[in-house]
């Protein structure tokens, strides 16, 4: 059964790093129950305290990374079309760029937002920076959060 439970685990901890990068993962939750799961094993090597806090860890994570860059596209000058290109401009960039679609749809997609809002160039190309910084910002949060995961799973085994 532990066999299991740890395969599970190493599933659950791989799916939350990619969740780190596509939105359509829950990165955060995704890792933290990589480690409910290896408590479940006949190690036990978390504390109900432990679990309570990387979990609290993980919802906290989780909100920010959807308020982060609406946050940055606001603070930067654009609009709620502005955040939404940001987001549709990441699904699209990864279906048809590949990995470059993570950096530069997000970017293209707050521009085209808030062209499409009304905004001149100028005011488009600011909240499409602050958007991307804010999408950039979001998924090093998530990026670390994972990391945090994958190292306490691992030296749980040591």
């Amino acid at each position: 059964m532990d066999t299991i439970l740890i395969i599970t685990g190493v599933v659950l901890l791989i799916a939350g790093l990619a969740g780190a990068v596509l939105p359509v993962l829950p990165g955060p939750p995704l890792s933290f129950l990589a480690l409910v799961v290896l408590h479940f094993t006949t190690r036990q090597p978390f504390t109900t305290d432990f679990l309570v806090f990387w979990g609290i860890v993980a919802a906290v994570v989780t909100v920010l990374d959807y308020w982060v860059p609406v946050y940055g596209t606001k603070k930067f000058g654009g609009s709620k079309r502005g955040a939404t290109g940001s987001a549709v401009g990441l699904v699209v960039g990864i279906l048809f760029m590949g990995p470059f679609g993570v950096l530069i749809g997000p970017f293209l997609g707050a521009y085209i937002g808030e062209l499409t809002a009304g905004s001149d160039s100028r005011v488009a190309l600011k909240a499409a920076i602050g958007s991307f910084l804010g999408f950039l910002a979001g998924t090093a949060m998530k990026l670390i959060f994972a990391a945090v995961m994958i190292v306490l799973f691992v030296r749980s085994f040591f």
